[in-house]
């Protein structure tokens, strides 16, 4: 039977490291096939996938999932060689954009936000993140969907991962824990969700209230990467635009701006009690 009806293909306009990863891998795998004498067929057959689909992998078309290249790696008697190549596929199915801003996160010692229309990305449940791309519009495809959940996901390991973590700020907007994006079920999860992550010893979470009267974050949500050379990187994504700044002057911008914002908002405890009591009115 073939069990490939859902694998993932790159996304429309894939970038060329992307689509360079995913050659080099569909060459690996047929330089083992050849050298084991088996065609695309026999391949397909013995590690339960089309011989379309093993072309597709084959001529770097067709991102092949994990199970695959284990089953490849099996059957070929490659001894890790083509199962190795997980990690590399895994990165290359993500959009550019999200693998330079996770690399920059990785390398971050401290990582600051201000949202004030939804949760923070690192911060989403799988179900409010699935509702939050589900409205877009133009709609993505059932793949692109997939897609991007799947990058968000793997970008939220920086925050429960045991070791060498970052210092993590974060400043979520009122607005964004009455908005009952995905149904009150989904908004209830997302708010006990941030209750759970405030307790964590490297993360700070606060509320900017909607009755303050000033609010520097009125121009719209951004991020702040201290890398761990010393630098800081700045974050923007509106509408069609996703943005990393760099220039000393617009990030001492955002600096003194995110100061002024945390200075506003509700100190961490009191945010996490503000939190619970929008837990009980939802």
């Amino acid at each position: 039977m073939d069990v490939t009806a859902n694998e993932p293909r790159p996304a429309d306009g894939s970038d060329d490291d992307s689509a360079a990863v995913l050659r080099t891998v569909g060459k690996v795998i047929k330089m083992w096939r050849e050298r084991a004498a088996l065609k695309q067929s026999e391949l397909g057959t013995a590690i339960g996938y089309s011989e379309e689909q093993v072309s597709s992998v084959e001529r770097g078309r067709r991102a092949p999932r994990r199970q695959f290249l284990e089953a490849a790696d099996q059957a070929l008697g490659a001894a890790g060689m083509i199962a190795g190549l997980a990690k590399d596929v895994e990165e290359a199915r993500y959009p550019k954009k999200v693998r330079d801003l996770a690399k920059l996160e990785g390398e971050s010692v401290e990582i600051c936000a201000y949202d004030n229309s939804v949760v923070n990305g690192l911060l989403q449940t799988e179900e409010y993140m699935r509702t939050v791309f589900g409205s877009r519009r133009p709609a993505f495809s059932e793949e692109e969907l997939e897609q991007r959940v799947a990058a968000r996901l793997a970008r939220q390991t920086i925050v429960d991962r045991e070791h060498t973590l970052p210092a993590f700020s974060f400043v979520q907007d009122e607005a964004t824990l009455l908005r009952p994006i995905g149904g009150r079920l989904v908004l209830r999860r997302q708010l006990e969700r941030l209750l759970e992550v405030g307790q964590l010893r490297n993360v700070e979470i606060q509320v900017m209230p909607l009755d303050r009267e000033d609010n520097a974050g009125l121009g719209g949500p951004f991020h702040l990467l201290r890398l761990k050379e010393g630098a800081t990187v700045g974050h923007n994504e509106v509408q069609l635009i996703s943005r990393l700044i760099s220039d000393p002057r617009e990030i001492q911008i955002l600096e003194l701006r995110y100061g002024i914002i945390r200075a506003q908002a509700l100190a961490p405890r009191e945010s996490l009690t503000f939190i619970e009591k929008a837990l009980r009115e939802t």
